[in-house]
């Protein structure tokens, strides 16, 4: 049998392949720093000049970057799905948020259906982890926490998804989320009635995830996201009124 010696440069080839296949599937996150080059090379079964080979040619392609005494890390190739302008007219016209919600409602209940029937062992692991610290956030009252790991929470359902098209699309809508383009979540969390059902609701959507059961995890989540669409919509009206009651007072108040 024709066996080809492996010469460096298919070393560092497949070095390359096996970062990037991290980076696609969302194991390497933008900003995450790689560990150091001797670890590293340790960790491949590689020399360090095959490494070093490889990490050059993925600097080249901007998928990793250099920071001066600091390392190397994935570069910060995830972007936004929606140019700045857009995002500035998302902000400033509260109708863009309720159509966020309903697109979030399709995507993430079909995450949660695929995280039942694809999701390993560990993916289920992380999961219940961030859902136990949503309890000890719930009990130690503290909203942003809660917010902070609600975004994980659901984060790590799409990544338990293994599909690389929507852990991509998702991970850049729920930074615009966290930077609270539309609202503040912390608000949510503030009210004890809305936080003991988002508590509960987790937790539905959890159990159904680990017990493997795909219909029921994306009802689960589609429930979810339609009971914070209703509380959302609920507290805009809330405000309306409370922005005419103020008018009328203050018209009343000029007339006399």
């Amino acid at each position: 049998m024709p066996f080809q010696p492996i010469t460096q440069e298919r070393v560092a080839s497949a070095v390359v392949q096996q970062i990037e296949q991290l980076i696609l599937r969302g194991l390497l996150r933008p900003g995450e720093r790689l560990p150091a080059e001797r670890i590293l090379a340790e960790k491949l079964g590689v020399s360090r000049p095959s490494l070093r080979e490889a990490i050059s040619t993925l600097q080249d392609s901007g998928l990793l970057t250099s920071k001066a005494n600091s390392g190397i890390y994935v570069a910060d190739i995830l972007g936004n799905v929606f140019s700045p302008p857009l995002i500035n007219l998302f902000a400033s016209h509260k109708e863009a948020f309720f159509d966020y919600i309903a697109l979030r409602r399709d995507l993430e209940g079909m995450a949660a259906e695929r995280a039942a029937l694809h999701g390993t062992k560990n993916d289920h692991l992380v999961i219940q982890s961030i859902f136990e610290q949503m309890q000890t956030a719930h009990d130690q009252n503290d909203p942003e926490r809660d917010a902070e790991l609600d975004a994980n929470f659901h984060m790590s359902i799409t990544e338990a998804s293994h599909n690389v098209m929507l852990l991509h699309m998702m991970r850049s809508m729920f930074d615009m989320l966290k930077t609270g383009v539309f609202y503040n979540r912390k608000v949510m969390f503030e009210m004890d009635t809305t936080r003991v059902h988002l508590l509960n609701q987790h937790r539905d959507i959890m159990q159904e995830i680990v017990d493997r059961k795909p219909d029921a995890a994306r009802r689960a989540v589609e429930a979810h996201l339609t009971y914070v669409h209703d509380c959302l919509k609920q507290n805009e009206t809330m405000q309306s009124h409370d922005d005419i009651a103020k008018l009328r007072l203050e018209t009343t108040r000029t007339r006399t």
